[in-house]
C-alpha cells in the first residue's frame, strides 16, 4: 500500500479511535462487535425465514450460513495470511497512541473478518428481499456498518481493513445470492 494511503488510514483511525471517544461509545462498541450480542437478531432471521418461506427458508438459512462461513474462512485463513498487515495495536506507529478497548486479537488485520462476514450476510439478505422490502437496504447496511465501525473504534482494525472487508463481503453475499437464485429461480 502506498505511503500516502497508510498515513491517511492512520489519521482516520486516530480520528475514530480518539476524537470520537465518549463514555457511551466506550460502553456500547465492545458489545456491538460481539457476535453473542446479535444472537436475538440471528434467531429472528432463522425463525422468520422458516416461518415465512418454509422449505425455501431452510435454503436461505443454509446459504446465509455458508456465505458467512465462506467469507470468514477466505478472509481469515487466506487473505490475512497473504497480506500480513499488523493490527493497530501492533503497528509500530499507531500502537503508541492506540486506545485499545478490547483484547488486541490474534492474527493479522487486513481485511476485517467481522466486516467481511457481516457484509456478506447483509448483502445476501438485501439481494433476496430488496424487491419485497425496500427498507432492508437501510437496516442491513446499518447493522453491518455499525459492527464494522466498532472494529475501528475499539482499536483492533484500521478503516481500510474494514472498508475492504466490507467490499469483499458484499461480493461474497452477491455470489451466494446468485447461487440461491439458481437453486430457487421462482423466489
Amino acid at each position: 500500500m502506498p505511503d500516502y494511503f497508510l498515513q491517511l488510514d492512520r489519521h482516520l483511525f486516530y480520528f475514530i479511535n480518539h476524537n470520537l471517544a465518549n463514555p457511551f461509545f466506550d460502553w456500547i462498541m465492545p458489545w456491538l462487535r460481539n457476535p453473542k450480542f446479535w444472537i436475538p437478531l440471528y434467531l429472528f432471521i432463522i425463525g422468520f425465514c422458516i416461518y415465512k418461506f418454509k422449505k425455501q427458508g431452510l435454503i436461505i438459512i443454509l446459504l446465509l450460513a455458508l456465505s458467512a462461513g465462506f467469507a470468514d474462512f477466505t478472509s481469515a485463513s487466506i487473505i490475512k495470511k497473504l497480506v500480513k498487515r499488523d493490527r493497530p495495536c501492533r503497528d509500530i506507529v499507531v500502537s503508541k497512541t492506540d486506545l485499545v478497548r478490547v483484547a488486541c486479537g490474534t492474527g493479522y488485520s487486513f481485511p476485517s473478518t467481522h466486516a467481511t462476514d457481516h457484509f456478506a450476510m447483509a448483502f445476501f439478505l438485501i439481494m433476496l428481499f430488496y424487491k419485497k422490502w425496500r427498507w432492508i437496504w437501510l437496516w442491513a447496511i446499518l447493522w453491518a456498518g455499525i459492527i464494522s465501525f466498532a472494529q475501528v473504534y475499539v482499536g483492533v482494525h484500521f478503516p481500510i481493513d474494514v472498508f475492504c472487508g466490507a467490499l469483499y463481503g458484499i461480493f461474497v453475499g452477491w455470489m451466494f445470492s446468485v447461487l440461491f437464485k439458481k437453486i430457487s429461480p421462482g423466489f
